[in-house]
């Protein structure tokens, strides 16, 4: 009965030394396929992050150049809040304003292929509102300060298209402009030396005198001008 038993014993044990090996590995591997996630390291197995652009910006990161106020979904500022109004250009201060609140100003002179233009300035230095509607007032003056006999065309040059007058009521602290040019070359025709331009900003109203620096923007044949515009 013992070796019976032994047997019995042997031979059951034998048979399920395989089964208990494979039921075993079984539940190992349910166990380790369970806990795969908890056995791989941080950040392995996972896409890793999307490399920043620098030339790429997002519109939700930039700053809108404009005050903005809360509004209700049917695009009105809710009551109560106000939107914040555009500031008024306020007047220059400029010491010398003249007494019809606006003044000229001229740039430099830039050459080009024996042509020459500059740009002028119109501010509206004073405290009012100021109407414009036409051409600057020009004259070339010699060295003592007497006028030229050098005409004076409003309208297009090789160097700018005039596109007519604008009538434009100029706010305190606003700008309009307007471009000279003339010839510098003998192929224009009778050419003056000038030792300065007198420009106002209108006929009758003060004007300012500028000197032309260098011969090479003295010779003149005649000047054309363009009107008063609110756009350079």
């Amino acid at each position: 009965m013992r070796g019976r038993t032994g047997t019995e014993h042997g031979t059951v044990h034998r048979g399920r030394g395989p089964l208990a090996a494979a039921l075993l590995a079984g539940a190992l591997g349910l166990t380790l396929s369970g806990c795969a996630g908890f056995l791989v390291p941080a950040g392995e197995g996972e896409p890793g992050p999307t490399p920043t652009d620098p030339y790429r910006v997002h519109a939700d990161t930039l700053t809108s150049p404009f005050p903005s106020a809360p509004v209700t979904a049917a695009g009105r500022p809710p009551a109560g809040r106000p939107t914040t109004p555009t500031p008024t250009p306020t007047p220059t201060g400029r010491a010398d304003c003249p007494s019809s609140g606006v003044v000229v100003d001229m740039g430099e002179v830039e050459p080009a292929l024996g042509h020459r233009a500059v740009g002028l300035t119109l501010t509206n230095c004073g405290s009012k509102p100021y109407p414009v509607h036409g051409y600057p007032s020009v004259r070339a003056l010699d060295e003592a300060g007497d006028p030229l006999p050098v005409k004076v065309n409003p309208g297009s040059s090789y160097m700018g298209t005039d596109r007519g007058p604008q009538q434009v009521v100029l706010e305190p602290g606003r700008k309009m402009y307007a471009l000279l040019a003339w010839v510098s070359t003998p192929t224009g025709g009778d050419l003056i030396e000038g030792d300065a331009l007198e420009i106002a900003p209108a006929p009758g109203l003060e004007p300012r005198v500028f000197p032309l620096e260098g011969s090479d923007v003295r010779l003149l044949d005649e000047l054309n001008m363009t009107a008063w515009r609110t756009t350079r």
